[in-house]
């Protein structure tokens, strides 16, 4: 019988063994904060669980509220240099579910379908929800360079005494560097486009074209101003 010799000595095949053991092991807390996805805007009150089968309690991305969350990072995207953490509602009444990764020079969602409370991150802007349908953001080096996908934004309350009410719907893409929403209600006459910078910034503007001139100067008292397409108010902040 011939016998087959292994080229690789013992000592390397336990240090290999070893490090395998030690990935597989490793406290998703610790990976999140090597890789910094911590920067991207990512965080949680508590963090279990290992980097194959981890939680995040209380997670939020900026001043949105995500929930309770499971996560697991991808040993495939790791062999290229990048870190892609899966994330998966636990809250059947949110639903959440697609990834976040972070290179050297690159950070960005991967397909990510979500059901988002908006909170007061728009205000005085009554956004009340953010929906997202299979979005893909990719920014490099604090560029927008891909964006795809459809959102939709949930308005609940009046500006300026118009009700706003309709959904407003649009699909992601890049704009000089940004992320773009270009989101309109289905009559047209609100519509919002919402800018965001890979640091965190946006400037959200909201258009509408008032069907009753009563509401012209109730508009122009909340701070809209004239325009192209009706009266635009434009707001600014971080999440």
């Amino acid at each position: 019988m011939k016998r087959i010799r292994l080229t690789t000595g013992p000592t390397a095949l336990f240090g290999a063994a070893f490090l395998i053991a030690l990935i597989a092991f490793m406290p998703m807390r610790l990976v999140l904060g090597w890789f910094g996805l911590g920067e991207t805007g990512l965080a949680a009150r508590t963090v279990n669980g290992s980097v194959w089968w981890g939680s995040l309690s209380g997670a939020q991305f900026g001043d949105l509220d995500l929930g309770d969350l499971n996560a697991r990072l991808s040993p495939v995207q790791l062999l290229v240099g990048r870190a892609r953490v899966a994330l998966d509602g636990r809250d059947a009444s949110r639903p959440l579910r697609g990834a976040i990764g972070v290179s050297r020079h690159s950070m960005g969602l991967d397909d990510m379908t979500a059901s988002l409370a908006a909170g007061n991150v728009f205000a005085p802007v009554p956004v009340s929800a953010i929906n997202l349908d299979d979005v893909t953001v990719r920014f490099q080096d604090g560029t927008c360079q891909r964006a795809e996908g459809r959102v939709r934004a949930t308005l609940n309350g009046d500006l300026a005494g118009i009700a706003l009410t309709q959904g407003l719907s649009g699909t992601a893409k890049c704009d000089s560097g940004a992320l773009l929403l270009p989101l309109a209600s289905q009559s047209g006459t609100e519509a919002v486009a919402l800018r965001l910078w890979a640091t965190g910034r946006f400037r959200a503007e909201l258009s509408v074209q008032p069907a009753d001139p009563a509401a012209v100067p109730k508009l122009v008292l909340s701070g809209f101003q004239p325009g192209a397409n009706g009266y635009t108010l434009a707001i600014e902040g971080r999440f």
